[in-house]
């Protein structure tokens, strides 16, 4: 085996951390460096070249004195052989001139330590009290498959923070900072970065819904387990919904009296302490009912509020100043439908379905959109469900407006 310095590179000799940059030397140190840190540094390994130049044909000669043709579509040594070699010509060990540019990585030590990091990751979550779960055992599923959990073994981020968080939740409509400070012991634990997008990650799973792509469907995310990012943002639209308390109170009234539909943030609301003065309130989703209703009845309508979707904060505040009152709720005939649905009829003990029957479904299911998500139960009706699951169509508020535009009128005449 030649150990000439010479044959290092025609025309020099180059020092150990110049290797990497000379023709005969550039690839095949970039191969030895992966086959060593993919086996954690073993020397008993070959390498090849596939079309090697005529710099690295030469290269390889001298490092193992045995001619190759000019004609070898691959030429292959040993890494012992490389090491030697390197340790005559130049004093340093292959190990030794990698590492003098750049560090070598141990991928099998690293792979262990992240197995046992996700080990122990995975023993905090399993500790957290919503463990058992299954939209919980999802979210951790979710974080397996697609490396999430290795990324928090490599850049450390504490999960026990993201248990935390999860552990006391649901809030009961409490301001985000309040309730970081309170949990993380820092206000704005929850305003950016990792550890926000892990627990929306996981309350999208419990929620049974997409995870958020823009602010406002965050703001509807965090407001679903009791947070409110901002009392700006989080607003209730109402018709005719007549109250006393304050000015909030006030310009409720005076829209009831001209049939005005008018909208109300969370922070109005609890400018005063506020109490809504009819006997029954109706609770669509889509404004499209809201908006039929005025149309039809004005100032006739009965007192109608609209959640827009999932219920803000705000659509809760203000129902709970409704005391006594029968709460007509209804929603869309899907699953996010039945099961805001359900929750309504769970948390208010004065609600009831409204329009939310099989057979106020089923006369224009043929016509639906599909339905789509994880099925949901409908305790109120469990017809409704089964005829749901079998005809595999969503129905729209909208493809009942005479049907509920026609409620309104009774009760308004009634």
């Amino acid at each position: 085996m030649s150990t000439q310095p010479g044959k290092d590179r025609p025309g020099g000799h180059g020092s150990p951390a110049e290797l990497v940059e000379q023709p005969g030397w550039r690839r095949l140190l970039a191969a030895a460096r992966r086959s060593l840190e993919r086996t954690g540094g073993r020397l008993d390994a070959t390498v090849s070249l596939a079309a090697p130049t005529d710099d690295e044909r030469l290269m390889i000669i001298g490092i193992t004195g045995a001619h190759r043709s000019v004609a070898a579509a691959r030429l292959s040594v040993r890494l012992s052989e490389v090491d030697e070699h390197l340790r005559a010509a130049h004093g340093a060990g292959l190990a030794d001139v990698l590492t003098a540019t750049a560090p070598l990585r141990n991928r099998p030590a690293d792979l262990k330590r992240e197995a046992v990091g996700r080990d122990a990751v995975l023993a905090v979550a399993h500790a957290g009290r919503h463990a058992g779960t299954a939209w919980y055992a999802e979210w951790l599923d979710g974080l397996r498959r697609d490396g999430t959990l290795t990324r928090v073994v490599r850049t450390g981020l504490p999960f026990e923070d993201v248990v935390r968080v999860l552990d006391a939740l649901p809030a009961a409509d409490e301001p985000m900072p309040a309730f970081a400070d309170r949990v993380l012991d820092d206000t704005k634990a929850l305003t950016a970065g990792p550890l926000r997008g892990l627990v929306l990650r996981a309350v999208a799973a419990w929620r049974q819904t997409a995870p958020p792509t823009d602010g406002e469907q965050e703001r509807v995310l965090w407001e679903s387990v009791g947070l409110v990012p901002d009392d700006l943002a989080s607003q209730v639209l109402v018709l005719n919904v007549p109250a006393t308390g304050g000015l909030v109170g006030r310009w409720l009234t005076e829209a009831a009296q001209a049939g005005v539909p008018i909208r109300v943030t969370l922070h109005q609301l609890r400018l005063a302490p506020l109490s809504m003065t009819c006997d029954e309130v109706y609770v669509c989703e889509n404004p499209a009912v809201l908006r039929a209703a005025t149309a039809a009845l004005g100032a006739q309508a009965p007192p109608l509020i609209c959640t827009e979707g999932v219920p803000s904060v705000a659509v809760h505040t203000l129902l709970r100043a409704a005391r006594r009152a029968v709460i007509r709720w209804r929603n869309d005939f899907d699953w996010t439908g039945v099961r805001l649905t359900a929750a309504a009829l769970q948390r208010y003990p004065s609600a009831v379905p409204w329009r939310m029957a099989a057979t106020d479904y089923l006369p224009a299911a043929d016509t639906g959109t599909a339905l789509l998500g994880t099925p949901a139960g409908t305790p109120w009706d469990e017809s409704l469900g089964e005829s749901m699951r079998r005809t595999g169509r969503a129905v729209m508020e909208e493809r009942l407006l005479d049907r509920l535009v026609a409620d309104l009128r009774t009760a308004a005449t009634g």
